[in-house]
């Protein structure tokens, strides 16, 4: 028999105590999660920016996708629009500095995150993993995509399909917030004073927005304790889509322990990864997890490397931060949180979508796998916090 406990629901004012945020009132969201639309909203909304603009990324290639954003980048900075852009040092490592050279050359205002030195060379670890576009202090993109072809599915000869990935555009008093957040960051990586700012009025109709930010210990934290007050107090349900998951014991438990009270908890991981090693060892935790009666799906065709809960249908989260060590204890990550439930409908849409195109894992099944995909996954599972 399964146990239930007093039911409780998901608080805004609880979410607010556990993030030391507060929500924003009357924004207007969209929800992207096809590679080529995605793209082209970012590339069209950069275009129409008439003040500024300020990107952040973990990945920025020189590629057909790097390049053509880049040109775009070009323009606008010859226009006397102010262009900021941060880029992480590590996963933007390949990007060759000729190619930021041209965009300085053009008056674009260049700064790298996370830079190695020798002084501190395993602070390296620690990466700034976020996604962020801010035009005119106005309209937001943030999500899990980085800016490079596979992302985009771009290829020379043919169409390809990108990777599935979701963003989402703002627009409404959270645009602010999020500004406030890239103007930390520009400045903590010496950047020159950041002056563009203005406050954005609510709409009448709008969603409630809540930025969940995290580049520090303290920041980390609250990120881990909201995410698990997420998945204790739902009631009904839980769709968690990951990249990388390599769950931490305890959240191992407390998604054994929502089965227990009968929430039906499915998770959509990826059936192909491009981090084998971080592939293997989230697999580890696959017999124990259906045991517990929680549903694992793999997504097929293309790489998965979407971010985003949705917690009985009414409290989302979309962001960058992957259920992993690397994510939830060292990444510098952006999220964000709505509480809405036709915005939740409307994610659980998606994940059910998603599902259509992945496999579920079966426990028979599981246990027949072959011994070497065993050996690796105990193998990886070992340097869990290293991934």
């Amino acid at each position: 028999m399964k146990s239930r406990r007093p039911a409780r629901s998901l608080s805004k004012k609880s979410i607010q105590k556990i993030s030391g945020r507060s929500f924003t009132e009357g924004n207007e969201v969209t929800l992207v999660w096809r590679d080529r639309e995605s793209f082209q909203g970012i590339f069209n909304a950069v275009r129409e920016a008439q003040e500024f603009i300020c990107l952040q990324f973990y990945i920025y290639r020189d590629d057909e996708t790097g390049k053509e954003l880049s040109d775009i980048l070009k323009d606008k900075a010859r226009e006397g629009i102010a262009v900021y852009v941060i880029y992480d040092h590590f996963g933007s490592f390949f990007t060759p500095r000729s190619f930021w050279q041209e965009l300085k050359d053009s008056g674009v205002q260049i700064r790298a995150s996370r830079p190695f030195r020798w002084t501190m060379p395993f602070h390296y670890v620690h990466r700034d993993h976020r996604k962020l576009i801010i035009i005119d202090g106005t309209r937001a993109f943030t999500g899990g995509l980085n800016i490079a072809n596979e992302y985009r599915g771009y290829h020379r000869l043919k169409k390809r399909t990108g990777w599935r990935d979701t963003g989402i555009f703002l627009e409404g008093p959270i645009v602010t917030r999020l500004t406030d957040e890239f103007r930390k960051s520009w400045e903590i990586w010496k950047g020159s004073p950041f002056e563009p700012l203005r406050e954005t009025t609510a709409r009448d109709a709008g969603l409630p927005v809540l930025p969940i930010f995290s580049s520090s210990a303290r920041s980390r934290r609250k990120l881990r304790r909201l995410l698990y007050y997420s998945i204790n107090t739902a009631q009904e349900s839980i769709y968690l889509t990951t990249a990388y998951f390599i769950p931490s014991r305890r959240m191992v438990q407390i998604l054994e322990a929502a089965v227990s009270r009968g929430v039906d908890v499915k998770l959509l991981l990826p059936g192909v990864s491009d981090v084998s090693a971080a592939y293997y060892a989230g697999r580890a935790f696959f017999s124990r997890l259906l045991r517990a009666g929680i549903e694992i799906h793999t997504f097929s065709g293309v790489i998965l490397h979407a971010k985003t809960s949705v917690f009985d249908s009414v409290w989302s989260i979309i962001g960058s931060a992957n259920l992993d060590f690397q994510s939830l204890r060292r990444n510098d990550e952006g999220n964000v949180g709505i509480l809405d439930k036709g915005f939740g409908e409307q994610m659980k849409e998606i994940f059910f979508h998603d599902l259509g195109r992945s496999e579920k894992i079966t426990l028979a099944e599981w246990k027949k796998r072959p011994l070497h995909q065993k050996f690796m996954e105990h193998f990886f599972a070992l340097f869990r916090r290293r991934l």
